[in-house]
């Protein structure tokens, strides 16, 4: 009891107020790909929370206004403004992952539709898509063979 930390199996951490072996009081719990909650816990029940992603957005439920359809810009763009005229920015990471031959960028790592597996961008194995992730990583996420089209000035 007090403060502790604690690595759970996959990997994330917990550090903050323990009590009869749970979170309790003031803790944090970091993810293994980045990012992590900080909240008020209550017998291993996050009550007040704040979510914050790894490159430093910070989730709020209530005020979230970040992708909703008005703003398009990627969170880096926010925090270090627009790059110049005809070098695009494809990802909120800048340079983006470069994606394996016939694989999909789906965030938080690569998928292959032949396999149906999703590993990390270090290649290790997340899991195996189901199908309405199958699908809508098809219809939504950046592929290895889009051809990004740059401006070319009139002869």
């Amino acid at each position: 009891e007090g403060f502790g930390s604690y690595t759970l199996p996959m990997g994330s951490e917990y550090r903050g107020s323990l009590w009869d072996g749970m979170f309790h009081g003031k803790g944090e719990l970091q993810l293994l790909r980045g990012g992590g909650y900080r909240a008020l816990w209550d017998r291993g029940v996050p009550t007040q929370m704040k979510y914050t992603f790894a490159d430093g957005l910070e989730y709020d439920e209530e005020k979230w206004h970040y992708c909703d359809g008005y703003d398009r810009r990627f969170y880096t763009e926010i925090c270090s403004g627009f790059k110049p005229p005809g070098i695009p920015q494809l990802t909120n990471l800048d340079p983006p992952k470069i994606i394996p031959e016939g694989c999909y960028d789906c965030g938080d790592g690569f998928y292959n539709p032949k396999t149906r597996v999703v590993v990390d961008y270090k290649r290790k194995f997340l899991r195996n898509a189901d199908n309405d992730e199958h699908e809508w990583i098809l219809r939504t996420c950046r592929k290895a063979w889009d051809i990004t089209t740059e401006h070319k000035p009139k002869p």
